[in-house]
């Protein structure tokens, strides 16, 4: 299968590259800076500005089958990447007749009540754009999606260890969040729901298998 990560020089998708290539994928990885795509003969470096237009973007998609969002921008430049950079992503995604999208988002993206909390001091800009972009993918596209809400990401080995039993913020291993994201598409069950997830003492199979 090809698949198209947008995001794919960022940690999570230089992960997410790894896991798809070990499964057999092609990957188009999407990056304004292509030198920091893994090196790997099944994944094919893209440029991809998310500033450009849904039509450029949708060009760039080549003959992927499934879009991942995985982008992000450290806070410098949330609406155009994180908030209207997803929609047109989405929107793009349509225009090339992509049915699948899969959005890396964030643990309390569409649970607003939870943004003062004192554990995310700083973020809560950072959730109002992941919060518009959860429910355009929702309420506004015609896409199969799976929208993944992780706990907070730590530099750690996978643990291959996870729960999507969880109410309070966790962590998870970056590790751990590439291979759910890769195993996603596997079980038809995921599509067009929320998957919030931590840390826990179930299988990634089996935590996916349940949802």
């Amino acid at each position: 299968m090809k698949i198209f990560i947008i995001g794919g020089s960022g940690r999570v998708g230089r992960a997410l590259s790894q896991e798809l290539v070990s499964e057999g994928h092609v990957v188009y990885a999407g990056a304004r800076d292509i030198s920091k795509v893994i090196d790997d003969p099944n994944v094919i470096p893209v440029y991809l500005d998310l500033h450009a237009t849904v039509e450029t973007i949708s060009d760039a998609f080549n003959d992927a089958e499934i879009v991942y969002f995985t982008a992000g921008s450290n806070g410098s430049d949330l609406f155009q990447t994180e908030a209207y950079g997803a929609v047109k992503a989405m929107q793009a995604a349509e225009m090339k007749g992509i049915k699948r999208f899969i959005l890396l988002s964030g643990f309390f993206a569409t649970r607003p009540e939870r943004w003062d909390d004192p554990e995310i001091l700083g973020m809560k800009n950072y959730y109002i754009a992941k919060f518009f972009a959860d429910n355009w993918l929702m309420t506004n596209t015609k896409l199969d999606y799976t929208i993944l809400q992780p706990s907070r990401l730590i530099e750690s080995p996978k643990t291959t260890q996870v729960t999507f039993s969880v109410s309070d913020l966790g962590e998870n291993s970056i590790g751990d969040v590439a291979e759910v994201l890769a195993k996603i598409p596997l079980f038809e069950n995921t599509q067009n729901t929320i998957i919030r997830m931590a840390s826990g003492r179930q299988t990634i199979d089996d935590c996916l298998a349940e949802v």
